[in-house]
C-alpha cells in the first residue's frame, strides 16, 4: 500500500469512525464542550473547575460549536489550559491530554475527572473566585445549598439527619413530584430560608436527593436510579 493511499484510508476512516468524530457526533452536552481556541486561561478555568464539581467531562479543543474541526496550535492551547488548571482554579485541577490529527488538523482533548475534593473555585468576570457547575451545556455557579452539602460530605464526623416534620413534608412532597423549589419547600414545611437550606444541604451530602437546572432555576429531587 502507497502513501497516498494509506492517506485516503486513514481520511475516510478518521471522518465515520474516529473516537474523536464519535465525540462530536453527541454535541456538546453535561460532560462534553467545545472550543475553537483558549484566549482566556481564567475563562477556560470555569468550565475545567465545573467539570471537577460536577461528573467530571471532556474539552475538545480546536472544534466549533458546530461541530466543525477547526484545529489548533497545540503546544500554546495546552499552556493556556494548563494556567487555567494550576493557576485559576483553587485548589488546582487534575486534567488529562491527549493530541490528535484529524485530516492534518490539531485537536487538544482534554479530560478532567469528578474531583474527590470539592469544591474548586475558579473566577468570574470580575475576578470574584466562585465555585461553577456543569448543568446541562453550561457552566453556572454553584448555589449556596449545594456548597454546604460539600462541606458536610468533607467533615469527618459525618452528617446526621433528624427526620423531622419537615423532612416527613419534603419527602412527602417528593413521593409525587418529580422535584421541589426552595421557596416550595419553606412554604409546605413553614420553615424560613436557614432551616430549609440546611435540611436539603443534609439530604443532598448523604446522596438522598439530586438537584437538576429547570427554567433556570436549581430545583431539587429525588434520585433517579436505573434497575
Amino acid at each position: 500500500m502507497n502513501f497516498e493511499i494509506l492517506h485516503v484510508f486513514l481520511h475516510n476512516f478518521m471522518n465515520k469512525n474516529h473516537y474523536i468524530a464519535e465525540l462530536i457526533a453527541q454535541g456538546e452536552h453535561q460532560q462534553l464542550d467545545f472550543k475553537f481556541e483558549v484566549s482566556d486561561s481564567k475563562k477556560i478555568a470555569r468550565t475545567l473547575s465545573a467539570f471537577a464539581n460536577t461528573d467530571g467531562g471532556t474539552l475538545l479543543i480546536g472544534v466549533k460549536d458546530n461541530g466543525h474541526i477547526a484545529g489548533i496550535q497545540s503546544d500554546e492551547e495546552y499552556y493556556m489550559i494548563e494556567a487555567a488548571a494550576e493557576m485559576y482554579c483553587r485548589p488546582k485541577v487534575q486534567f488529562e491530554a491527549k493530541e490528535w490529527n484529524i485530516d492534518g488538523k490539531v485537536i487538544l482533548e482534554v479530560t478532567v475527572r469528578q474531583s474527590a475534593v470539592k469544591p474548586h473555585h475558579s473566577p468570574d468576570k470580575n475576578d470574584n473566585y466562585k465555585a461553577y457547575i456543569r448543568v446541562k451545556d453550561e457552566n453556572i455557579v454553584a448555589p449556596e445549598i449545594l456548597e454546604m452539602a460539600w462541606m458536610k460530605i468533607a467533615d469527618l464526623n459525618g452528617t446526621h439527619l433528624v427526620i423531622s416534620h419537615p423532612v416527613e413534608k419534603l419527602l412527602n412532597f417528593l413521593d409525587v413530584n418529580p422535584y421541589i423549589t426552595v421557596s416550595q419547600f419553606r412554604k409546605i414545611a413553614r420553615i424560613n430560608y436557614y432551616t430549609a437550606k440546611n435540611i436539603l444541604s443534609d439530604l443532598l451530602a448523604i446522596g438522598s436527593i439530586g438537584y437538576q437546572l429547570t427554567d433556570n432555576k436549581i430545583v431539587y429531587g429525588r434520585i433517579q436510579t436505573q434497575n
